[in-house]
């Protein structure tokens, strides 16, 4: 389907307002946790960051919509607003229910440009969703929670996925009404993604100044890094994503960079691993 094109952007809203979920965080089967259950649920550093991004999310995706002229886009922009705000309200649930210490941060104020605003969230949401699917992986098949919790989270995880392909096709049809060709697409995109990456190290690193790392104990981290390799956190993540993504309509665009980039860094550390013992052995025959 022709990007930019009227039934391209018919059918990106469509779908997106189509697939809407509607629920009460409130209401959600929230499982009674063990002491040690929440223990580490309250030890991992980050919720007061997850609680303030998906706040912020919510405000930013609010304060956008009324610029947005067209009709059907700005009914789905509105619905995704909804959907963050939701988001936030969960963590928010969350943390009260558990006895997680975190508490509401003061928003900052949003530049004047907010369509670049939104686009910074798009792509720092696309970087987050992709990353996230290795790692929520990584916990699940650790069992550092009970399985009735990730389904909980697994709910979350859908809508992101289904975030991030409005937000690439809202993009594609913006850049393409625009006149940018594919080159400048992709330079575009790069810039973006790597702007989002400094605010997603930056978060962590608030996280870990925040708490010192004190509460997330040495046993909690095991749970997530025995046997791990970055390797195998690359491939869950490319896997997932083409899980995820199998379930869209394929006429519908997905995001592309981030599984090619991750795919292409796959293939050398796979020769690497091929090459690894020649290179031991020439070296051990050179020393000798």
């Amino acid at each position: 389907m022709q990007a930019g094109s009227e039934a391209h952007k018919t059918l990106f809203c469509r779908h997106f307002i189509e697939t809407h979920l509607s629920f009460d965080p409130e209401t959600l089967p929230w499982p009674d946790l063990t002491d040690a259950e929440l223990a580490r649920l309250r030890g991992v550093p980050f919720w007061q960051e997850v609680y303030h991004t998906e706040r912020r999310a919510g405000a930013i995706v609010d304060a956008f919509t009324p610029q947005v002229t067209d009709p059907i886009v700005r009914e789905a922009v509105a619905l995704q607003g909804i959907e963050e705000a939701r988001h936030a309200k969960l963590i928010r649930v969350m943390i009260d229910r558990y006895g997680i210490d975190a508490h509401e941060q003061p928003m900052e104020t949003f530049p004047a440009d907010l369509e670049t605003a939104f686009i910074d969230f798009g792509f720092g949401e696309c970087l987050d969703a992709f990353l996230g699917f290795g790692a929520f992986k990584t916990a699940r098949e650790s069992e550092f929670l009970p399985a009735a919790m990730f389904d909980i989270f697994d709910t979350l995880m859908g809508e992101e996925t289904r975030h991030i392909v409005f937000f690439i096709n809202y993009m594609a049809w913006r850049e393409r009404k625009r006149g940018l060709g594919g080159a400048r697409r992709a330079m575009k995109s790069l810039r973006f993604y790597s702007r989002a990456g400094k605010r997603l190290l930056g978060m962590v690193q608030r996280g870990q100044k925040q708490n010192d790392g004190r509460n997330f104990a040495v046993t909690q981290a095991n749970m997530f890094l025995d046997g791990f390799s970055f390797q195998g956190f690359v491939e869950d993540c490319v896997r997932e994503n083409s899980r995820r993504m199998g379930a869209f309509d394929p006429a519908l665009m997905q995001p592309r960079l981030l599984p090619s980039m991750a795919s292409l860094a796959l293939s050398g550390m796979r020769v690497w691993d091929r090459a690894r013992p020649h290179l031991r052995k020439q070296a051990a025959q050179a020393a000798h």
